[in-house]
């Protein structure tokens, strides 16, 4: 699998470009992705849970996610641990997800995933539950006006749980629905429900096999390897929906076994 990073990033300066004005979501739905010949190219832009923030050890599901597909797709992990969606914007690491999108876009169809959320909760890092919408918005805008289709992505659960119910913490619900938000008020863009999905799976296996996809014990955010395979799996289940089997499903490898086991919201 080609599983790019820095090595084969063309940097981009970054442009800012003013907020406009959505038309009402019902006036603006999103259109069937058209067939394409061209292969993909997935260009992942997020945080650490999106990353190989740890190497071999995992950290994030991009690199499961990369592992579903196969040559001549294209798959490049931009994720990067700690970054908020001010941060990845305001540091060099917006301009190389724009300047992969150029440089893919003439031999692929291009798309962006873009997940953000855990750190953009935290206080401490100044981004506004507002400016975290306002923020998605730009960023897919931005990825259309550079050729690509951006694949708004809610943030994946913790595997944090209620001893009093049992359940996991919602507590990133705020940034899936300001997500969803973004999303709607474009109108044009892809959107997949990460966040939904994998708090569902993870209530339906319960607390123990769930944090058996810890990276380290007591970590209930970052993956083991076995944990990136699985919530990657489920990435892109959920992409062939969002953007259609005629987009992707010839470059994608199926696991039925893996996927078979999400959907009964078994162990996999």
């Amino acid at each position: 699998m080609h599983l790019s990073f820095y090595s084969t990033i063309l940097p981009l300066p970054s442009v800012s470009i003013p907020l406009i004005t959505a038309l009402p979501y019902e006036t603006r739905q999103t259109p069937p992705t058209a067939p394409s010949t061209k292969s993909p190219a997935f260009l992942l832009a997020g945080d650490s849970t999106t990353a190989n923030t740890y190497s071999n050890q995992q950290g994030g599901w991009g690199r499961g996610f990369c592992a579903t597909l196969k040559e001549p797709a294209v798959c490049v992990n931009l994720g990067h641990n700690g970054r908020t969606t001010k941060s990845f914007r305001d540091g060099p690491d917006w301009g190389w997800v724009l300047g992969n999108v150029t440089k893919f876009k003439g031999g692929h169809e291009v798309f962006v995933t873009i997940q953000f959320g855990h750190n953009d909760q935290k206080e401490s890092n100044g981004v506004t539950l507002a400016q975290y919408e306002q923020n998605l918005g730009r960023m897919a805008r931005e990825v259309v006006q550079a050729g690509g289709t951006p694949i708004l992505t809610t943030p994946l659960t913790r595997r944090s749980f209620s001893s009093s119910t049992n359940k996991i913490k919602p507590d990133l619900a705020p940034f899936r629905a300001a997500t969803l938000s973004a999303a709607a008020r474009t109108g044009v863009y892809k959107v997949i429900d990460l966040n939904a999905k994998s708090e569902g799976y993870c209530n339906a296996i319960g607390e123990a096999a769930s944090h058996g996809y810890n990276l380290i014990e007591g970590d209930n955010t970052h993956l083991n390897r076995r944990g990136g395979d699985v919530f990657g799996r489920m990435v892109s289940g959920l992409v062939l929906e969002a953007v259609g089997e005629e987009a992707v499903g010839q470059w994608t490898v199926k696991d039925k076994e893996t996927s078979g086991k999400i959907e009964a919201e078994e162990v996999a």
